[in-house]
């Protein structure tokens, strides 16, 4: 096999591969083999004719098709290889030359990873990122636990007030009309969640158990229903029970409760530790994430369109089985807030774009800085993992049995970026800087 190469535009390459003769003539040959039974020829039993008559017969293109399948993935990868390129696409193959006795000739049109211009991605400033906690983020802890294990105490000496749960009736009306999904009974409502209307919550504070009456509200502009968006309603409604939550004392025997401590200080203790890990994690992510955007700023790279593409895709479909976990379907989602996939595809885009380039840029790094994984990494990794899951090491080891090269990748990527965060230089933040990369960060 000969193959030449040629770059194009736009990250893409051309590959003229010639396949010797004899060799095509050998798939040819197993097309015939393949094909020879269900091919008719008068004078001879189904699937005796030679080759040769079938050709005479039929022509020898009636044997291309298979083997041209057998031959052109082959031989492309092969040139793929000696030309140590990486595509992101499928190939479209063109046949130049074909036909008994000659060479057979083709091209191969395909997309690689474009190449990489790194800029600075050594010694980058980073402001520093800091999370105290405090001991007033230690009580705002205890009593959200307190929160979550709160009783619902059924009340009827008196009116509905803010935090109260309600069991109610509703029906709603627009312009005098019933509505499709207005309607409920034994509805349960937490005053004060937000959960509906904007106004509808409110009005229900200061009536009794039993009580009925009218609830005027106005649905939102940005309402998901079309045929509601800022439309004036009426909701006729119906109170049957009203609970308040009742918070239980925070002492020893709540702690022993719901923790294996026995003590409040020393679960207290326990807290601040874990919201120290906590923040000491979110500190690391944050700085990585503001390291790694300076890395991507400062590359210089054409992203072919299909790489973005995919991306997408990947994202889409990782969010579609997340969704179907919880009993929806991405489709069905973008529906209710009437968007459409072509439109989250478009807000996903400029994502998309950073996260490939930052595949590209880590990438680079590796090669650069040669960086490798061995096998103490591997099994460092194993144990980590081993120790993490509570598993038996043996049984880690063994899930990863043919995985080890995806595994290397993963490493590699995290050995670089620890590479960067150890080249990086931290400075304090001015306080306007902070209150920036805050917001960034959050958006991100």
């Amino acid at each position: 096999m000969k193959a030449n190469l040629e770059k194009l535009e736009n990250s893409k390459v051309k590959l003229e591969i010639e396949v010797d003769a004899k060799q095509f003539d050998e798939a040819m040959h197993k097309s015939y083999l393949k094909n020879r039974g269900r091919i008719v020829i008068p004078g001879f039993r189904k699937g005796k004719a030679p080759r040769q008559i079938i050709e005479r017969y039929y022509g020898e293109g009636i044997f291309y098709e298979d083997a041209l399948a057998e031959t052109l993935p082959v031989k492309y990868d092969e040139a793929v290889e000696e030309y140590g390129l990486f595509p992101v696409d499928q190939p479209d193959f063109d046949v130049v030359q074909i036909g008994s006795g000659q060479d057979l000739i083709f091209t191969a049109e395909v997309t690689v990873k474009p190449d990489v211009v790194l800029g600075q991605y050594k010694g980058i400033e980073i402001n520093k990122v800091e999370y105290n906690v405090t001991d007033q983020d230690i009580d705002d802890q205890l009593e959200r636990v307190r929160e979550q294990n709160a009783r619902w105490i059924t009340v009827e000496d008196r009116p509905v007030k803010d935090g109260d749960r309600l069991t109610l009736d509703y029906k709603g009306y627009v312009d005098g009309e019933a509505f499709d999904g207005g309607t409920a009974e034994n509805q349960t409502l937490v005053i004060g969640s937000g959960q509906f209307i904007p106004g509808f919550e409110e009005q229900l504070i200061g009536m009794n158990v039993g009580d009925e009456g009218e609830i005027k509200v106005t649905f939102p502009e940005e309402y998901h229903s079309e045929d509601l968006k800022g439309k004036d309603a009426v909701f006729e409604v119906k109170v049957h029970e009203i609970k308040e939550k009742e918070l239980p004392e925070l002492d020893d025997e709540f702690v022993k409760d719901i923790s294996e401590f026995d003590t409040v200080d020393e679960y207290k203790a326990d807290l601040r530790k874990r919201m120290e890990e906590d923040a000491s994690r979110r500190e690391k992510s944050e700085m990585e994430n503001l390291l790694l955007r300076k890395v991507v700023d400062n590359m210089e790279v054409d992203v072919p369109e299909v790489m973005i593409e995919r991306e997408i895709d990947a994202s889409i479909r990782d969010m579609d089985m997340r969704m179907r976990y919880q009993g929806f379907d991405l489709s069905s989602y973008l529906g209710m807030m009437g968007s459409s996939i072509e439109d989250f595809r478009s807000d996903m885009r400029d994502e998309a774009s950073y996260r490939v380039k930052l595949q590209l840029a880590l990438e680079q790094i590796i090669k650069e800085e040669a960086i490798e994984i061995d096998q103490d990494d591997l099994d460092q990794e194993y144990n980590n993992m081993a120790e993490e899951f509570k598993m038996d090491l043996e049984e880690v080891k063994k899930r990863y049995e043919g995985q080890e090269d995806g595994l290397k990748n993963s490493l590699s990527i995290q050995k670089a970026i620890d590479f960067l965060m150890n080249e990086a230089v931290f400075v304090e933040a001015e306080e306007e800087d902070k209150e920036a990369e805050e917001e960034e960060t959050q958006e991100d």
